[in-house]
């Protein structure tokens, strides 16, 4: 019987279409393997050419590994989790407006609105949390970037908030910034050196992203799951369950 492939765990930090030399917001990339071993180096650019030159799932993923100085011989057998820090998805609510002219009901605080805010960010505003709107956060560009990756190389719905090639890469959303309060993501992190490893702060959200989808892997119960009612086509963000505070009233 052959050997099982380990997986490899790679956390992207999205930076704008162009963003080339924006000095504060670029795309970085940072890939784990299953001991939560930094592999090759920490990446920081713009991801464009790398996405308009791959022509498939596999080519996609060879590029990524090395951009990081990692050797893709055999990508195509290693089960990859990529976890992505932008919206990858847009509201029903904002869908249905657009494109059929359909109102939501009344309006009232921002948190609540649902043309900006999908049921997953929601959730998040009533446990503690203030994730940004793709719509009013002026993130467009990196949530498009992320869509399109998505259209391009993880096309099918595994379950609502997971994405897949049907194959070895399986892409989720993630939320760096939800683990300042989790006890989870703060003794993972505590293991690595941030001056020796992460120059820029996008990297180090990269590498919380690469955790994350670790956890999603080898621990999805200490990952807060998918509602119910959750719309499949608008994703959810996962962020560690004891980050979050009891639900609160808007």
């Amino acid at each position: 019987m052959p050997t099982p492939v380990s997986p490899l765990f790679i956390g992207w930090d999205v930076g704008g279409w162009n963003c080339d030399k924006n000095p504060a917001s670029r795309d970085a990339l940072v890939v784990i393997d299953s001991q939560r071993q930094i592999t090759g180096k920490p990446w920081r650019g713009n991801l464009r050419r790398c996405i308009n030159q791959s022509d498939n799932t596999s080519e996609f993923i060879a590029k990524l590994l090395e951009l990081c100085e990692l050797d893709s011989t055999g990508v195509i057998e290693t089960p990859v989790v990529l976890a992505i820090d932008t919206p990858l998805g847009f509201s029903s609510a904002f869908i249905d407006l657009i494109m059929q002219g359909r109102a939501a009901g009344p309006i009232e605080n921002s948190a609540s609105n649902p043309y900006l805010f999908r049921h997953t960010e929601r959730f998040l505003f009533e446990r503690g949390l203030s994730p940004l709107s793709a719509v009013k956060d002026m993130i467009g560009s990196q949530a498009t970037k992320g869509m399109h990756v998505l259209a391009r190389f993880a096309p099918y719905i595994e379950r609502c908030g997971v994405w897949t090639d049907s194959q070895h890469l399986r892409v989720i959303e993630a939320y760096p910034a939800s683990g300042k309060r989790s006890t989870v993501m703060r003794d993972l992190l505590q293991f690595y050196d941030r001056p020796q490893h992460m120059g820029q702060t996008d990297q180090w959200d990269a590498l919380a992203c690469a955790l994350i989808a670790w956890v999603f892997h080898f621990q999805s119960e200490l990952l807060a799951q998918p509602c119910a009612d959750a719309p499949e086509r608008e994703g959810w963000i996962f962020v560690p369950a004891d980050g979050l505070v009891a639900p609160t009233e808007n």
